[in-house]
């Protein structure tokens, strides 16, 4: 069996993040541009994806936001994290799992993505070497970047990493990198007949919606693959 390393996902999987993320930023877009989005037209929009690509890609939409706009964002985010957030039900039984390399790769910034782990308190799971965020390279997700940065600093080929994810953003980003790809769609912003319908178009073979599942997949299924 070769050497295998889990990749996670932080918002939406570690967490149920990334409806607080997106729908932070959709009020600040709607307030600022008049924009009118609901929340499926901006997780359709930003979900997924580092401040960095959010902007580039609201410029292509012609929504062109400054540097000062991000700052106020992220101080929002910092307040919703001084109320706490929680702990995926069953994840830290496989991040128990000592047998499994495993890392974290976000489409967070550095210092915010260590107040979350702070606030779930896995730390003793994932220190700073094992954490990857989009700040450390040129393009986040969607690009394959970060999830290649990852396996080539655990020291793991591609091919022998599974990516878990709940962003489409962040399922293309590891397919691009030549992983392999687990939809976790646990929480209930991913869970319309529309959002898995994008997601099996992407190609992603392997749809769970709750971590005992995944467990049972890694352990009998993954960890046995060649």
């Amino acid at each position: 069996m070769n050497k295998k390393l889990i990749i996670w996902d932080f918002d939406g999987v570690i967490s149920d993040t990334e409806k607080l993320w997106v729908e932070n930023r959709r009020q600040m877009l709607n307030e600022k541009f008049g924009l009118n989005w609901d929340f499926d037209t901006a997780n359709m929009h930003i979900g997924g994806k580092s401040d960095k690509t959010k902007q580039n890609d609201l410029a292509k939409l012609g929504v062109n936001t400054d540097q000062n706009f991000w700052e106020k964002a992220l101080a929002r985010d910092y307040e919703i994290l001084k109320k706490g957030i929680e702990l995926t039900t069953g994840i830290e039984k496989i991040f128990k799992n000592q047998e499994i390399e495993q890392c974290i790769a976000t489409g967070g910034i550095k210092d915010k993505t260590a107040a979350k782990i702070e606030a779930v308190n896995i730390r003793k799971y994932f220190p700073e070497e094992k954490v990857f965020t989009a700040d450390m390279v040129a393009h986040g997700k969607p690009e394959p970047d970060l999830f290649l940065l990852a396996a080539k600093t655990m020291g793991y080929r591609p091919q022998d990493c599974l990516v878990i994810e709940d962003s489409l953003a962040g399922m293309t980003a590891g397919l691009r990198a030549g992983m392999k790809v687990v939809a976790f769609l646990g929480f209930e912003m991913n869970q319309s007949s529309e959002y898995l319908a994008k997601v099996k178009a992407l190609g992603v073979k392997y749809i769970f919606y709750d971590m005992e599942e995944v467990e049972h997949f890694i352990i009998e299924k993954w960890t046995k693959m060649s």
